[in-house]
């Protein structure tokens, strides 16, 4: 066997490949694109008949080209750059750093300790898709959401009213609608009723009408205190700005919804996701993205729980031992777990049982929901290995005890 470390860089990628006594074979630089990848198999085929023979180290798990390395048949690890990192302390404890160096870092890495790292998964092409969109739905929508604190935070300076009226729903159509055509107090008050019903009806709202009519007119001609004319009028342009990237962003999240949930639904896996309570179409996807399909990826229901950072960890020296929450750990899969398991309290009976167990031992609301959420990633485990939906009964008969 050899193995190829390949440091990525968006122009090039230095390459260094090993035997499996650690002696350099090749070394040298690629670019990026289909040139720079040909190079790299004529590199590989000068010292490997057979592409199973090759294990590749790389600080990514997707993209082009790890998708051709993989396509080629070369097996081939993504190694987390912290481990990375650590890896070359044992190299050099100067602290010097090179491209070509990293390169030979990686191929070393996967030379002697590539049993303890992943390999890249083989994800089918409609989980790379689903994950394309939900990574990109939750990431406008954590967008969208730092626009509505800016625009929290502008109205406080001048417009309480508008707060008061809105009612700290400031994302939503209604909301756009109502600053768009007043974002100044002044504008405000010349406002009637009848405007205002125009507009709620044409944000979409069918339910008491008339009276969000009346509780926005009154708030928006209630007594308040007032910044100058000069000043209110430049606040004022930039909640004009704001609502239209708010209102922009809300369409968009709207549409790649719609497109995420045809997608998630013709994935076979999304009946069975769908079983488990709490996951709906939009959290479903999302912990299908992040988990991916490849049912050879997680060896058993602790190694799927660690990779969603719910699994706790525990530091042991001496006569101390602490179990701590675990920090590094996927961000997008991490929240959808801990929403999935603050909506599961609502569906099932026994989530609601074991949560309220945790907190009667002593845990807060936010351990208790980790420590739920761990469970129920062991339960889908469970589900997918046997191919068999959510049931209730027998989801929640031995953990209840266990907590007990």
């Amino acid at each position: 066997m050899i193995f190829v470390g390949i440091d990525w860089a968006e122009a090039h990628h230095d390459v260094c490949v090993l035997d499996q006594e650690g002696r350099v074979l090749a070394k040298g630089r690629m670019p990026d694109g289909v040139q720079g990848v040909g190079r790299l198999h004529a590199m590989v085929a000068e010292h490997a008949e057979d592409p199973g023979e090759v294990v590749v180290g790389i600080e990514l798990d997707r993209g082009l080209l790890v998708g051709a390395l993989v396509g080629a048949g070369y097996r081939v690890y993504a190694i987390n750059p912290f481990a990375a990192s650590r890896y070359r302390d044992r190299h050099a404890t100067s602290g010097a750093k090179s491209d070509p160096g990293d390169a030979k870092v990686l191929a070393d890495l996967v030379r002697t300790d590539r049993q303890n790292h992943r390999e890249v998964a083989g994800d089918t092409d409609l989980a790379e898709a689903i994950k394309v969109l939900a990574r990109a739905h939750q990431s406008l929508v954590w967008t969208r959401q730092r626009q509505v604190n800016q625009l929290r935070s502008t109205l406080r300076e001048f417009y309480p009213g508008a707060l008061a009226a809105l009612k700290g729903d400031l994302s939503s159509h209604e909301a756009c609608s109502v600053l768009g055509m007043a974002p100044t107090p002044q504008w405000g008050r010349r406002l009637t009723r009848s405007r205002i019903r125009r507009s709620l009806a044409a944000s979409g709202r069918t339910r008491n009408l008339d009276r969000r009519t009346d509780q926005i007119y009154e708030a928006l001609h209630a007594p308040q205190l007032q910044a100058s004319p000069v000043l209110a009028e430049a606040y004022g342009q930039v909640v004009g700005s704001i609502v239209v990237v708010i209102d922009g962003l809300t369409h968009q999240i709207g549409q790649l919804e719609e497109q995420l949930e045809e997608r998630f639904e013709g994935h076979p896996d999304a009946e069975i996701l769908r079983s488990l309570p709490g996951l709906g179409l939009i959290l479903g996807a999302r912990v299908l993205a992040e988990f991916g399909d490849d049912p050879t990826r997680y060896a058993d229901a602790r190694a799927r729980r660690c990779y969603s950072g719910s699994a706790p960890i525990t530091r042991a020296s001496g006569t101390r031992l602490v179990v701590l929450a675990r920090v590094a750990r996927n961000r997008r899969l991490a929240d959808a777990c801990y929403l999935w398991a603050f909506s599961a309290m609502n569906a099932s009976p026994g989530a609601r049982r074991y949560y309220d167990a945790r907190r009667a031992r002593g845990a807060t609301h936010h351990q208790a929901l980790r420590a739920l959420s761990n469970r129920l990633v062991g339960i889908l485990h469970g589900c997918l290995r046997n191919r068999r939906a959510y049931r209730e009964d027998v989801a929640w008969s031995h953990s209840l005890q266990a907590v007990a």
